[in-house]
């Protein structure tokens, strides 16, 4: 199969499962085929799947991550200010790192909407329906929403990291308050605290939050930089954090704090 007949299979399977889209006719430009494909991943609930719907999905989301490029995270240069501090700029699911974090939602189910901008849903889409599975499996023996502030780790399936920490932020609705600064360092916290309890030695954050959950930037950055500072100062074992940004804003914000 070439990458484009796995793309339509692929599409063609998830149309089964969708009644509503049964008979609709395939778009034939390629950057739309990818959307739908995306689309139906979203929108799929977490339900088991044959294994050659797997093989092949597993084969095009590898394709498409080495077609991106893989990002070396032990190659980035580090920060002037600690040695084991990276702030770099780019797209999160591209990076090889021993985790990246995901701002995740309390269902911890990924994102439902079609093609949603948020990290969650990007991150969902680049590793595959195996993840949202493997989340159903955690919140399913959990038996309630995640709270604010806590993390969970699961593989990272087809990124090219190793697993995925997923948290939950404060979301602000109207003004900021202190129990939000507390939730969102907690964030922080919780995930550094995991990834040194699985021995990991390298982990990327993504602004987390700062989204759909509309924390204001500047304070998210100052947050983000003050905990894990404060937690590198007794920690020894993670080697490497990366603070990931996805605009030129954000990255600013991130060089001024450091």
């Amino acid at each position: 199969m070439t990458h484009n007949e796995k793309l339509l299979y692929l599409i063609e399977e998830l149309q089964k499962e969708l009644p509503q889209f049964n008979g609709m006719k395939i778009p034939e430009d390629i950057g739309m085929q990818g959307r739908l494909l995306r689309t139906y991943m979203n929108m799929r609930a977490p339900e088991p799947i044959s294994s050659e719907f797997l093989k092949i999905q597993d084969e095009y989301l590898k394709e498409v991550v080495e077609e991106k490029g893989i990002v070396i995270g032990d190659a980035l240069p580090p920060s002037h200010v600690n040695s084991r501090i990276v702030l770099w700029n780019g797209d999160i699911t591209t990076l090889k790192v021993d985790a990246i974090v995901n701002s995740a939602n309390s269902t911890l189910r990924g994102c439902f909407v079609p093609c949603h901008f948020c990290i969650d849903n990007i991150i969902h889409s680049m590793s595959g329906i195996q993840l949202r599975l493997a989340c159903d499996e955690i919140m399913k023996e959990q038996g309630y929403d995640e709270p604010a502030g806590r993390a969970k780790i699961t593989p990272a399936f087809n990124l090219p990291c190793n697993y995925v920490i997923h948290t939950v932020g404060p979301v602000i609705t109207k003004r900021l308050m202190e129990s939000h600064c507390n939730q969102l360092a907690n964030c922080y916290k919780s995930c550094l605290e995991l990834a040194s309890e699985k021995g990991l030695k390298s982990i990327a954050f993504c602004c987390i939050s700062t989204g759909t959950y509309h924390f204001p930037r500047e304070k998210a950055a100052e947050i983000a930089v003050k905990t894990v500072m404060e937690f590198l100062k007794t920690n020894l074992q993670l080697e490497r954090v990366i603070f990931n940004t996805f605009t030129e804003e954000e990255y600013n914000l991130y060089k001024q704090m450091l």
